[in-house]
C-alpha cells in the first residue's frame, strides 16, 4: 500500500465537530437529501433501518432505491422516506439495468450511500464500481458494497468525490488482503495507511470505532456489546450520510455520527439491555441522542 504512515505522525481529535446548522427558515432542501441504494429480497430490513436512521438524523429528504419487489415492504413500515423502485435480477437484487436511473437519480441529491443488503452479483459489482468512481457527491460505501469493491482494490483510490468508508474487521480484511489483530496500536496503523493511501475516510466498526483521513484520527468512546448484532451497522450508514447531506465534512461527519449512534446504542441498554438490545432498537434512542447533545455546553 505504498509509504507507511506512522501513527506518531497523525493528529489525534478528541473534540466532537459542532452540529449541523438548523435554521428556523429552513425547508427540506436545506437540510440536504439522501439516497440509499440497499436491500435485496430477504434484506429489506437493510434498507429500512439505513432509510429511517437518515431521516432521524435530519436530512430533509431520503430516498431509499431498492429492487421493485421489496418496495412495498420498505415503504410500509415508514411513511416519512421516499421509496425508488428498481429493476431486479432473478434473485430479486438490483439488476445492472438499473445504473443509468440510479445515475440520473443521484445528480439531485446532497450525499449517497451504497451497501446495506444489496447481496453480491456481477452485475452489482458493475453499479457500484461505476458510482463509486464516478459520483461527485459525498457517499458512504458499507456492507455488500465493500465486498464487491473488495474484488479489485486497486481502484479504491479512482473516485470523483469525497468516500466514507464504514468496514467491520472481517471487510476490512477483504479490501486490504490481511487480517488485523484486536491490537489498537495495529488497528490505527492499517487504518491511517488505508485512508492516506486511498484519500478517503475510514471508520474501522468495532469497540474503539478508528475514525481516521489518513491525517487525523478519533477512536470513538460510546457504544455498547449490545449493538453487536446485526443491522447496526446499516443505522450508522444512515446518520452519515444524513450528516454528509446536511454540508458537515466527511470527518466529522463520521466522527459525530460514530458518536450519535454509540450513544443511542448507551441510551438503549437502559431500556432494553445489552443482551435484549436489536438494531430496530437504535432508530428510538437516535433522537435522545441528539436531546442530550443539543443540551450539552459543547454547542
Amino acid at each position: 500500500m505504498g509509504n507507511t504512515f506512522q501513527v506518531n505522525d497523525m493528529q489525534r481529535v478528541h473534540e466532537l465537530p459542532p452540529l449541523p446548522d438548523r435554521p428556523e427558515d429552513g425547508h427540506k432542501g436545506t437540510f440536504g437529501r439522501v439516497l440509499i441504494v440497499a436491500g435485496s429480497r430477504g434484506m429489506s430490513g437493510a434498507a429500512i433501518l439505513s432509510g429511517t436512521a437518515a431521516l432521524r438524523s435530519g436530512a430533509g429528504l431520503v430516498y431509499v432505491a431498492a429492487p421493485e419487489g421489496i418496495v412495498p415492504i420498505i415503504a410500509g413500515y415508514e411513511p416519512s422516506y421516499l421509496t425508488i423502485p428498481l429493476a431486479e435480477d432473478e434473485s430479486g437484487r438490483i439488476a445492472e439495468s438499473s445504473l443509468n436511473e440510479l445515475a440520473e437519480r443521484i445528480k439531485a441529491m446532497d450525499a449517497v450511500a451504497m451497501g446495506p443488503g444489496l447481496g453480491q452479483s456481477d452485475g452489482l459489482e458493475r453499479i457500484v464500481k461505476d458510482i463509486y468512481e464516478q459520483t461527485s457527491q459525498p457517499m458512504v460505501v458499507d456492507a455488500d458494497a465493500l465486498n464487491l469493491l473488495s474484488r479489485s482494490c486497486d481502484q479504491l483510490s479512482s473516485h470523483a468525490g469525497p468516500r466514507v468508508l464504514t468496514p467491520h474487521p472481517g471487510e476490512f480484511a477483504r479490501l486490504t488482503g490481511k487480517a488485523i489483530t484486536g491490537d489498537s496500536s495495529e488497528r490505527e496503523q492499517a487504518a491511517l495507511q488505508f485512508a492516506a493511501v486511498h484519500q478517503l475516510v475510514l471508520v474501522l466498526k468495532g469497540p474503539g470505532t478508528i475514525i481516521t483521513d489518513g491525517v487525523r484520527l478519533a477512536v470513538n468512546t460510546t457504544g455498547n456489546s449490545g449493538m453487536a448484532t446485526g443491522g447496526t451497522g446499516d443505522v450508522l450508514t444512515g446518520i452519515i450520510t444524513s450528516l454528509l447531506a446536511q454540508g458537515m465534512e466527511p470527518f466529522e461527519a463520521a466522527q459525530l455520527g460514530a458518536y450519535v449512534h454509540g450513544s443511542a446504542g448507551d441510551l438503549m441498554t437502559e431500556i432494553k439491555s445489552e443482551r435484549g438490545m436489536i438494531a430496530s432498537d437504535l432508530l428510538a434512542g437516535i433522537s435522545q441522542a441528539w436531546i442530550e447533545l443539543e443540551d450539552h455546553e459543547f454547542f
